[in-house]
Parts: structure tokens; sequence; C-alpha cells
């Protein structure tokens, strides 16, 4: 019988392609750089790549801006490339799934052109055109999560068009049949290919409300609430489904802002209709935030359990988990939960807190050796178009706040050059690179810590390897223990008599911890650990800085 649900045993490894590696010299991470790299992905004890979008894109929003579904950007490659990158991690026995972003497309695709050019033509309905009001106001209130509100003038038409993100994505109109036609065949074409399935970008917006009426009840985010799991987001993705996925042996992972387990569930839910498989969502990523990494706030280690809890209790025995703690649209994990004084302990720390959950685990290029924030001295040194738009809106902050705030939440964090080496350019590339390199390279990369066993690099290495040859891991029941500590976040992982205890300290202090009832440490095995021969005295020790245990009671 045919495994439809491989993906519950799998690890995936993120590709933001432009900052993995340069395999020509062009200074631009691109398909040879992967290449020349699965030997190093597969070694992760990954199964699987998750490639950020690879398609023609003028790069407003790097790739997710897309011009061309169905043909890879020159700066990548070509599909001969990303061919041969295919069948390479086949053969390595490594699954690949694409972005798939079809809530909105670059405002240079061949479709928003042609609208513009015939208003009576078939493409004009492919997106959202309003006249202004009488009054000569806006279609209506909504606001851009990107870049002002939400409607962006064409003089040539003398209408606007849609976009919930940057000016030049301009959002398509779902409701338009042969949009979804356009959908399936971008989807059966790389599927044809041999993709394994699709990451689908804020999939939950592709339903607005008829009328697009104006937002006169949410304060923030305005409009969100009349596109976010709008009307027929269910028979869409369902048409989607029956149409074409269900004739392919592939994955579907929606991405979702604002969701919760309980709408989660409706798209998800194995006992149900099922949409798609997996579900990203984003409530652990506020533990120091609150909705959008632009509005700090002082990092909760409560806060972060409840969702990891949440989550895990609420999907158990009905859906599948996605855990990840890093990915294309964050800062640095270590930056912000962590500490980069102690970015070792924390790093591994951090993977330990996560990794062992029931679901299916995301690494992120650069997390397995313990990447950190990079800190620019202007905003003309960043690319990203959000960090732009919040320093723009920051008129009465001095200078020295607006640039500490892009510090801490800009996204290009994370898009910095992978560091491989110690050598020039990080090992990224042999030309000028296309972004900064954070200065750190000579001390955190791949090499160096591919030389040092108790690397964070290693650290990964056998926890996903732990995770595959262990089914406690894999199918194992969750529960949290001592959920009001400010300090630790533990939790128990139990299949078959056979349990796993999992021991996180989130301080940068020494700290007394004691095993919660029903275990005895001196019995278990210390399977992974980020201090040298930790010592027990009884059923308690003294917890390092950021140490984390993991034993295992057979």
């Amino acid at each position: 019988m045919k495994n439809t649900q491989w993906y519950k045993e799998m690890a995936f490894y993120q590709i933001w392609p432009r900052s993995f590696s340069d395999g020509n010299g062009d200074g631009i991470g691109d398909l040879y750089g992967v290449y020349e790299k699965l030997d190093y992905i597969k070694s992760l004890n990954v199964d699987g790549i998750w490639f950020s979008p690879l398609y023609v894109s003028p790069n407003a929003d790097y790739g997710y801006d897309v011009a061309d579904y169905m043909d890879i950007s020159p700066d990548y490659g070509d599909l001969d490339i990303f061919k041969k990158v295919l069948d390479g991690a086949h053969e390595r026995g490594l699954r690949v799934i694409m972005d798939l972003v079809v809530n909105h497309t670059s405002d240079e695709h061949a479709w928003f052109k042609a609208g513009i050019a015939d208003k009576a033509g078939p493409y004009h309905d492919y997106y959202f055109w309003r006249k202004a009001k009488p009054n000569g106001k806006l279609p209506n209130n909504w606001g851009s999560l990107f870049e002002g509100k939400a409607w962006e003038y064409n003089p040539e038409l003398d209408e606007y068009y849609l976009h919930i993100f940057a000016k030049k994505q301009a959002d398509l109109n779902m409701d338009n049949p042969a949009v979804r036609e356009e959908v399936k065949r971008i989807m059966r074409f790389w599927l044809d290919l041999g993709v394994d399935g699709f990451r689908e970008d804020v999939i939950t917006f592709i339903s607005k409300k008829p009328g697009l009426p104006n937002d006169r009840l949410t304060p923030f985010l305005k409009g969100i609430r009349h596109y976010s799991n709008g009307p027929r987001i269910h028979e869409y993705l369902g048409e989607f489904k029956r149409d074409v996925l269900s004739k392919y042996d592939c994955i579907t992972i929606g991405e979702a802002p604002l969701m919760t387990p309980r709408t989660a569930l409706e798209y998800i839910d194995e006992s149900g209709a099922k949409d798609l498989d997996l579900m990203f969502h984003f409530q652990h990523m506020g533990a120091d935030c609150l909705f959008t990494d632009y509005i700090p706030r002082r990092f909760s280690l409560r806060r972060l359990k409840r969702s990891f809890t949440r989550w895990q209790k609420k999907l158990s025995g009905r859906a599948w988990n996605t855990l990840y703690l890093e990915n294309h649209d964050h800062p640095r994990i270590i930056s912000r939960y962590g500490s980069e004084s102690h970015r070792t302990e924390s790093g591994k720390m951090l993977a330990a807190c996560y990794l062992f959950q029931q679901g299916t685990p995301f690494i992120y290029q650069g997390q397995e050796i313990g990447m950190t924030n990079i800190s620019l001295q202007t905003i003309g040194e960043y690319k990203c178009v959000m960090a732009k738009n919040e320093y723009k809106k920051k008129t009465r902050w001095p200078e020295e706040k607006k640039m500490a705030l892009i510090h801490r939440a800009s996204r290009d964090s994370a898009r910095t050059p992978m560091q491989w080496t110690c050598g020039e350019k990080a090992g990224f590339t042999t030309g000028e690179p296309w972004f900064a390199i954070n200065p750190n390279y000579v001390t955190i990369n791949v090499e160096r810590d591919n030389a040092d066993e108790d690397s964070i690099l290693n650290f990964y290495r056998k926890a996903l390897k732990f995770r595959k040859d262990n089914p406690v891991v894999l199918w194992g029941s969750y529960r949290e223990h001592k959920p009001m500590s400010k300090w630790f976040y533990t939790y128990e992982r139990e299949y078959q008599g056979v349990r796993l205890l999992v021991i996180c300290s989130f301080s940068d202090k020494e700290r007394r911890y004691t095993a919660p009832s029903g275990f005895s440490l001196p019995e278990g095995e210390p399977v992974l650990f980020n201090y040298a021969h930790p010592p027990l005295n009884g059923n308690t020790f003294m917890a390092k800085p950021y140490e984390t245990r993991v034993y295992l009671f057979a």
C-alpha cells in the first residue's frame, strides 16, 4: 500500500537560494551551488529540501513577487540545472518541495501587464481593480502588510489594484475560475517534473470577502478579517486537491499568519476533508513580539511554552505539527530566544527544545551552525522591503532607536550569505556578495563546526539521527512538566513503554533543577547534552546557562 504520510517521518532543510551557495562566482547563490552541497545537506540527517522561490522575479520581495511561475530565475540557473539538482536530491533519498506563491504575482508578470494593456481582455480580471470612490478616496480602508495602504494607483487605467503585501505584489483574484486553472497548471508543471510537493505561501489569504468591504472593527492589520480564512478558501483548496494534488504522491504545507490550532484543524484534520497536510503558524514566534517582529516585547518562556504545548495537545491524534524556529521571515533564533554570549550552548538547547516534539521539523540554512543577527550601520545597507517601510514609518523616532529596531527585527538577518568557511567571503562566493556577510563568519562556519565533535552542527546531526532511530520521538505522546517555571522548559514523550525527558534551561545563570515526579534521572540514559559529563545529585542538578539534557527511559 502506498505510504501517503511519509512526511511524518521526515525532517526538512530550507534553502533560501540567493544566500545559500554561489556556484558560478557572480555573488548570488544559485542552483549550481546547491548541487555542490547536496552531500552536505544529506549529512545533516534530513530527508528533504524546501526551496524558497526559485522562479523568475524582479526581487521586490526576493522571489515572493513571481514574474514567471514556470521557469527558473536566471540568478539561480535554468530548468536544466534545476532538474539536475532534483535528480541529485532524489538519488540521495531527499524529497524536494517548492514554494508556491499564488496569493499574488509581481506587477511585472505577463498576466498583470496584459490586464493593463487590454482592460476588456481576460487578464484584467485576474487581479482586483477598482475605481476610486466618488469622493476620491481609496476603494477601501485596508492596509498593506508591507507598504502603506493596500491600493496602488495605475494612471494608464485610472484604477487602483489591490496589494496586501508590497506594491509590486498584486493580489490575484482567485474568484476568477481562469486564475484557479492557472494555479492547477503551475502545480502540474512542477509535479510532472518530479517535485514532491509545495509549501503554499500565505495560502489562507487567497479568498477575499465579496465586495472587498471596509474593515470597521480591526484596529491592527486593517482588512485582514475580510481576507484571512475567507469565505471560499476551503472550496478552492479542495478544488486544487481534487483536480491535481490527489493524483500525485505529494504533500502540501500551508503558511498562515494569525493561525490558531482550532482554525488549523479546519485545514489539516485527518478525519475531515484535509485540504492540506501541514500548516505553518507563527504563534511560538510571538514569545518576544506582538503580531510582528517589529512590535517587540520582553521574551517570555512561559508564552513560548504555552504555544508549544497548545499546538502539541490540540493537534494530537487529529493532525500533524510543523516544527521550526527559523526561516527566511524571522531574525536568527539565538539572537532572539538564546544568547549570543552563550551561542554554542543556547544553540544546542534551542535545537533540543523543538526537535523532539511530535511533528515534522524544519531546519533553516545556517541555523545548524548557530548563525546570528547582523547589525548594519544604515538603513540603505538593508535589502528587505519590510525593513525599509518600518524604518520610514518611524518618522519621530531618533536614528539610533530606529536602527536598533531594524537590527532586532529585520528578516535580512536570516538572509545574509551562508557561512561555509573562515576564508575569504565565507566560502560563499568568489565574486562580490549580493549582500553583506556577517563578520563573525571567521569563527561561525561549517568548516569549523565540521571539525569540532562538540559543535552545534554535530549536535543537530546527532539529534536528527536520534529522531529517525527512536519511535518515541516520531509517534510518542507529549506532556509538559513544570509549565509555570520561568527558566525551564521540560517535556516528556512516551510510546509503548519508552519515555523521553527533554530538559531545557532558558537562563543565562546557573539554576537548580529537580526532575518531575515519576522520573529517576540516575536510571535514565543521557542521550544528548550540551555540557560535558553533566553531574547529578540524585534527582537534582545545577543547570548551567542554557543547559539541555535529554534522557531516555526504556
